[in-house]
């Protein structure tokens, strides 16, 4: 399994916030270019990058993204705010990997079906969960839909795979809650990405042997609580 590192960007920065709530931010960075650079010095593989503004509906970072695509020479998954074709056109045209969409997948359905239809093994819907609900709207709203209903309508979607953020432990460092991941990694028909929680090595094999594709890590890599880079297999669980 992978370690896949977060590079989250609000008001043009990097920042890691506490259950996606603004202004809880522990961690803030000026430049995003250099956060992600500094990732792959130390052997990253793959990033992880979340257009916060995007989702709080401002003013996106696609421009940011796309530079870091350009410059840093290892593929990346971008997400946030994607709610329009054009914007998920743009992203694959620019070089991203997989293009990581939520808010308007789960409400619209249809719209994901089609985008991933558009772009097959190219589309991550993510799953975010909060108290067991699907969490919208930048973790600010709960979705109608529930998380077994949206598995049964995924289960033939030719989908990259499946984000699930577990707001409950995000940015907490409190570690993953493992009963609701393996739950979710088994109920899930398609690769699961887990994020919330990863606190230590444990934490990570945990999910390697839950069945996780890869594991997204963001404060505990920037607070350096996690190390993969010193592992004896480097960001890999």
């Amino acid at each position: 399994m992978r370690i896949i590192p977060a590079v989250d960007v609000m008001d043009h920065q990097v920042v890691q916030l506490v259950g996606g709530v603004p202004g809880s931010q522990q961690i803030t960075m000026p430049d995003p270019l250099s956060v992600a650079e500094m990732w792959i010095s130390k052997g990253a593989e793959y990033l992880h990058l979340v257009d916060l503004d995007a989702a709080f509906g401002k003013e996106g970072n696609i421009p940011v993204f796309t530079r870091i695509i350009k410059e840093c020479g290892v593929p990346a998954e971008i997400g946030g705010g994607i709610r329009s074709t054009g914007t998920v056109d743009e992203l694959i045209a620019a070089g991203a990997d997989r293009v990581v969409v939520g808010t308007k997948a789960v409400k619209e359905p249809e719209w994901l079906i089609s985008i991933a239809d558009r772009h097959p093994g190219r589309i991550v819907l993510s799953l975010d969960t909060k108290g067991g609900r699907i969490a919208i709207k930048g973790w600010q709203e709960s979705a109608a839909m529930t998380v077994e209903e949206m598995f049964d309508l995924i289960r033939d979607v030719p989908l990259a795979g499946v984000l699930n953020t577990n707001v409950d432990v995000e940015g907490q460092r409190k570690g993953i809650d493992e009963r609701q991941a393996r739950e979710f990694i088994a109920g899930c028909p398609c690769p699961v990405i887990a994020s919330g929680g990863v606190t230590s090595k444990r934490d990570a094999d945990i999910l390697a042997d839950a069945g996780a594709e890869s594991a997204v890590v963001g404060l505990a890599l920037y607070t350096e609580v996690v190390r993969p880079w010193e592992w004896e297999t480097p960001w890999r669980a």
